[in-house]
């Protein structure tokens, strides 16, 4: 499996062939400017919730890569719309994919499309792939429900918000780590824009101090499980 950041809360996975996107907004981000969307490949595109600075490209790569979205009902019906294929779930629901089980889990947040509409509920998504299982938490405050992921899943990596004031910051995020029961965290939703700056070797050494590798990547830099 190999994890590659976009920028703010954008990902690449690729596993067993398949090209996965997560919340793709790199466009308009001018960390992400060397970033060309238009030679991302894509056969689904995971969507945690309807903010703009997580959907804002779903429609020009999914047109293009013919992607199936992946989100909760309100989403994928807003893509469906468009013309894009979803498919849709909710909380509590896993599916068999053919890169592995996705699960749609609990994240405490709000989502709205830019035009104000309704985005349904926030979520995540636990992917248990055939050799390596990830927890991505999407924007989302700590949470008690947490807990519940290590009850069925043995996680290999948690990708966690770390940025502060619109979600977790470091201190809830080193709890999250312990509420999922993996030391192996990579950061994402920091420094695109000033609310959300951080001191990247503090937050290494806040880690580190508890005995956990925060994974803090450049964009376009990639991780393999």
């Amino acid at each position: 499996m190999k994890i590659t950041f976009y920028g703010h809360a954008s990902l690449g996975i690729h596993v067993n062939d398949v090209n996965i996107l997560v919340d793709p907004f790199i466009s308009a981000n001018p960390k992400a400017s060397h970033i060309n969307i238009d030679t991302l490949k894509a056969d689904y595109i995971l969507l945690t919730h309807a903010h703009q600075d997580h959907i804002l490209d779903v429609e020009a790569i999914a047109k293009r890569t013919n992607a199936i979205v992946v989100s909760n009902f309100e989403i994928v019906s807003h893509f469906e719309a468009l013309g894009i294929e979803g498919h849709p779930m909710n909380h509590g629901g896993s599916w068999d994919f053919e890169f592995g089980t996705v699960k749609y889990v609990n994240a405490i947040h709000t989502s709205s499309f830019p035009d104000g509409k309704y985005g349904g509920q926030p979520g995540g998504f636990v992917i248990e792939g055939e050799h390596k299982n990830i927890y991505i938490a999407g924007d989302t405050a700590l949470t008690f429900d947490m807990k519940l992921i290590p009850m069925r899943t043995d996680l290999d990596l948690a990708i966690l918000p770390i940025g502060d004031n619109f979600t977790m910051g470091i201190e809830d995020a080193i709890i999250a780590s312990d509420f999922v029961k993996c030391d192996k965290v990579l950061g994402y939703h920091f420094d695109t824009f000033g609310y959300i700056e951080i001191d990247h070797e503090e937050a290494k050494r806040q880690f580190f101090d508890k005995g956990k590798d925060l994974m803090l990547l450049k964009i376009g830099e990639s991780i393999e499980l």
